[in-house]
């Protein structure tokens, strides 16, 4: 599969955030069943670990899975650790590696809150401003709206992100 390579080339070197003697499966299977799944439409943890769950047979094709499947915790920690510049350093190469922008795109700015994303700590919710790509379905850009601000304010960021 030309995905799969793709996304081993692209994220092969993505920095490891755990202790490597104490992790049971790879970083890679891990950012692999993720996007595998959310570009499915697996929306949260339980339902990357699910989706990973009904395609183990099609995902041991190109990952190892020594382990088996990691659980949605085991996905949220490791994603809770790894480095959010570098990794969307790495999608965004891999976006442009696989992405075909159509004659006349329709490109679609819009700002959204991520539910379950503010924690105990006093921290606020997640608010993102994003450029989609209407007919490929794809997400081309995404910046986080700063704490008191607006998603109006945010645009200028989004449409100069080089990818």
């Amino acid at each position: 599969m030309e995905v799969a390579h793709d996304l081993v080339h692209h994220f092969g070197d993505l920095p490891e955030p755990r202790m490597i003697n104490k992790c049971r499966h790879k970083l890679l299977d891990i950012v692999m069943i993720a996007i595998c799944a959310v570009l499915a439409g697996a929306d949260g943890w339980e339902e990357i670990a699910a989706f990973a769950e009904g395609k183990e047979k099609w995902l041991k094709k190109w990952l190892e899975l020594k382990n088996g499947i990691p659980s949605h915790d085991t996905i949220k920690r490791v994603f809770e650790h790894v480095d959010g510049q570098a990794f969307q350093e790495r999608f965004i190469a891999w976006v442009q590696a696989v992405f075909e922008l159509t004659n006349g795109q329709v490109v679609a700015i819009d700002g959204k809150t991520a539910r379950g994303t503010c924690d105990q700590q006093g921290k606020s919710t997640l608010h993102v401003v994003s450029a989609w790509a209407t007919a490929n379905r794809l997400t081309l850009a995404q910046v986080q709206v700063a704490e008191k601000s607006n998603e109006m304010a945010a645009i200028p960021e989004l449409v100069t992100t080089q990818p």
